[in-house]
């Protein structure tokens, strides 16, 4: 019955755009500079969906540190790239998107031409070393491809990669001072004492093979790499920067700076000199391996085996239109720029991480081979457990239980034996708090989509959840909540510790584990444990149960919450809005306290000591440029007032999300921010993931088909939308009413179509 139903649904001629749009091209709609100018931190260089190699500009050299303290300024420079800086310093292979803490940067490359100056120089003094000015008027960035002109050398420079090679063009003048330099000293939050190691082989005149090793967020990061010269160089050099050591054997036999093939230390440039024609091109192949540079010149020689640039452009853009039309709406020309950009950025991260033969190195720092199953790393999991995670369920299943195998592996090679808690490439960091990788596990098992061993999954989630000595968890395990002695984010740990124990709890559930959800249903409630009834908000509790005398519920500084203050935070029981509604007084003060959230003004002192928090993701009191808060527009669907759900959704959607380089209101979190917009344009939202609700609100597209991996379709319509028609009259789901404020996982994967009727009136 279902399937004839959709198939006379699906012949119906509402929906004729579905067939005219099915081979549009909807790179053209992606924008990777959206995001690029002040606070969304993201790179506008070239990558396939979640590949190994992201070959992006960087615009500077901020270093981290500063005088033996943390330099602030180097915060903007999270991807590498800022739109409103002048120079480029080079073109660089790894990069995060979207992120508020920042590492990688590796293996840059940059051409000049001219006097030979292997120094990157300073922004304001530009001519002082290799960068060059560039004008966004020359620049084009697309999905996976960039273009930019090198005014001060004259040279065009274009990248485009595949998932493990990044492929460079650069068109040369007339010139026997053409250089082609390889920076292995340059990354993203440097320092001094960064690399560890670096080592260089000269294979022969057009091959190089190397690695390097690094300190910092990833403590003992190694990537290897194989670059290959589409023409042989006619002679190289190089430079060590590193403090003098006490010890360098017996090397100093050799000049070492000029066409030496065994380069090794600690800080090292080199350059290679080319003779060129007018309009010459040079291409450059660099393949990455974590693993040896053997897996990378077998990453290289599998992926791009020729020399033809065209050719890898056009398979990775043939790529991204595979992934982008998974879901194909029907919207304005700014509306399909901001959902497919949305949706570009949601399928950056996680990355790829092993080679094409399966092998990647692991967190014990042993080369592995993922066997029946592709191995991610890049796990921002604090940000998106919360809506990335549940939108690949619905778009990219099979993709995300393999990420689920890669945390479980994490958690096989794991001294703590914990799954991750923020990862990349075989290094957990431990940025920000709870453990929301149980949240990633859970709501795969809960939504059917867990092709691995789910009890054994369980076991990891629970011994993660046990491990006395993280952030707080044995006092949390103990006394019912983080005290406030000696933790900043006592609060915040709590709330994000219950949620993710109610998530287990689910996912023990759908395994017939009654005893495991017992008592993870009982540890969910903990939320209750940091509310003061007195004041009606979440508060730092001391040990002795006493709440911290000394609190303000606008700050944002040391008052027990990460990225947040009280307003937010206390409304983050996204597992139980019914029972916060109850504690908070009832539906009717519940609104009025919502309302006032997003209406009143929050003063710039409240968040001034907090670079996580700026103006721009702030709407009154709500901050949508951090993710805590993402679920909080779609709580009143728990009240009698649902509309104001949808008036808040589009109002976000609005003022936090433009077709512009500042058009992001915070760090894009690894996609978070973008999986928040693509699900609310769409209509719906997973408020609690681990749960198989999705929570209605208002769809911003005039229409959207939704190809599921299963091959069944869903046909999302939304009849009477525009910008003044917010409001939803009535919901009918293959053709009856849905008299509910949600709609199920199963009922999204069966197919079928989803009306809205918009009105412009609640």
């Amino acid at each position: 019955m279902r399937t004839s139903l959709f198939a006379i649904l699906a012949s119906l001629p509402v929906f004729s755009f579905a067939q005219s749009a099915a081979d549009e091209n909807l790179v053209q709609y992606v924008r990777p500079i959206i995001g690029t100018q002040r606070m969304g931190h993201v790179y506008p260089g070239a990558t396939v969906p979640f590949g190994m190699v992201q070959l992006s500009p960087d615009t500077d050299t901020i270093p981290y540190e500063m005088n033996g303290k943390y330099n602030p300024d180097v915060y903007k420079y999270c991807a590498g790239y800022q739109y409103d800086d002048k120079t480029i310093v080079g073109f660089s292979h790894t990069h995060f998107s979207g992120t508020g803490h920042s590492d990688l940067g590796d293996f840059l490359i940059m051409p000049t031409v001219g006097e030979l100056q292997l120094n990157p120089g300073v922004a304001d003094k530009p001519r002082s070393g290799f960068r060059s000015a560039f004008s966004h008027a020359t620049e084009v960035a697309e999905a996976d491809y960039y273009k930019v002109k090198l005014e001060d050398y004259n040279v065009l420079a274009e990248l485009t990669t595949s998932a493990r090679v990044g492929m460079h063009q650069y068109t040369f003048p007339a010139t026997e001072q053409a250089h082609i330099i390889l920076d292995l000293m340059s990354g993203i939050y440097n320092y001094e004492d960064k690399n560890v190691w670096t080592f260089v082989r000269v294979e022969n005149d057009t091959l190089v093979t190397g690695w390097r090793q690094t300190n910092g967020w990833g403590r003992t990061r190694t990537e290897y790499f194989a670059l290959s010269f589409s023409k042989p160089f006619v002679q190289y050099g190089g430079r060590n920067y590193s403090r003098k050591q006490v010890y360098r054997g017996f090397w100093g036999k050799f000049d070492q700076n000029h066409n030496f093939p065994d380069i090794a230390g600690r800080q090292i440039r080199m350059y290679f000199d080319f003779h060129t024609k007018e309009g010459e091109q040079i291409k450059l192949k660099m393949a990455l391996s974590s693993v040896s540079t053997e897996g990378a010149l077998l990453n290289l020689r599998t992926e791009v085996p020729g020399w033809d640039f065209q050719r890898v452009k056009q398979e990775g853009q043939a790529w991204w239109n595979r992934e982008l039309g998974k879901a194909r709406i029907e919207a304005g020309k700014d509306e399909k720029e901001n959902f497919y950009t949305s949706l570009y950025h949601a399928f950056i991260n996680p990355t790829v991480y092993m080679d094409v033969d399966g092998s990647y190195r692991g967190l014990d720092q042993v080369n592995h081979k993922a066997e029946g199953f592709t191995n991610y790393t890049t796990f921002s999991l604090w940000d998106t457990h919360r809506a990335l995670h549940p939108l690949f369920n619905i778009l990219e299943p099979a993709r995300n239980a393999d990420m689920v195998r890669s945390m479980l592996v994490h958690y096989d090679q794991s001294t703590q034996h914990m799954l991750p808690i923020w990862s990349h490439y075989a290094n957990e960091n431990w940025c920000m708090s709870g453990y929301h990788s149980v949240s990633v596990v859970a709501d795969a098992i809960v939504k059917g989509n867990a092709p691995f061993d789910a009890n054994k999954a369980l076991d990891a989630c629970i011994a993660t959840s046990q491990h006395r000595d993280f952030m707080g968890l044995g006092a949390y395990i103990d006394k019912g909540y983080v005290p406030a002695e000696g933790s900043g984010t006592s609060v915040s740990n709590t709330l994000e510790y219950a949620y993710d124990d109610w998530s287990i709890a689910q996912a023990a559930e759908k395994l017939g584990r009654r005893d495991v959800y017992a008592a993870y249903m009982k540890r969910s409630e903990n939320y209750k444990n940091v509310w003061d009834a007195s004041i009606g908000y979440m508060r730092p509790r001391m040990a002795d149960g006493s709440f911290k005398k000394e609190f303000d519920v606008l700050s944002t500084n040391d008052q027990g919450f990460i990225e947040g203050n009280a307003w937010n935070y206390s409304l983050y029981v996204p597992h139980d809005p019914a029972a916060l509604i109850a504690m908070m007084g009832g539906k009717q003060r519940f609104v009025r306290h919502l309302d006032s959230l997003f209406t009143m003004e929050l003063p710039d002192k409240f968040f001034a000591e907090t670079e996580d928090i700026t103006r721009d993701g702030i709407i009154g009191n709500y901050v949508h440029g951090n993710e805590p808060s993402h679920h909080v527009a779609y709580l009143y669907n728990w009240t009698d007032q649902p509309w104001k759900t949808q008036e808040r959704v589009r109002m976000i959607m609005k003022k936090q999300y433009r077709n512009a380089p500042d058009g992001l209101g915070g760090n894009d979190d690894c996609g978070q921010m973008s999986a928040w917009y693509i699900f609310s344009a769409l209509g719906f939202y997973p408020v609690a993931p681990g749960s198989d609700q999705y929570a209605l609100g208002s769809p911003a597209v005039n229409g959207a088909v939704l190809h599921l991996e299963n091959g069944k379709e869903l046909v999302i319509e939304a009849q009477g939308q525009s910008e003044k028609n917010v409001y939803v009259k009535k919901v009918v789901l293959n053709g009856q009413p849905l008299n509910r404020r949600f709609i199920t996982h199963q009922e999204i994967l069966a197919g079928g179509k989803l009306v809205f009727y918009m009105s412009e009136k609640h």
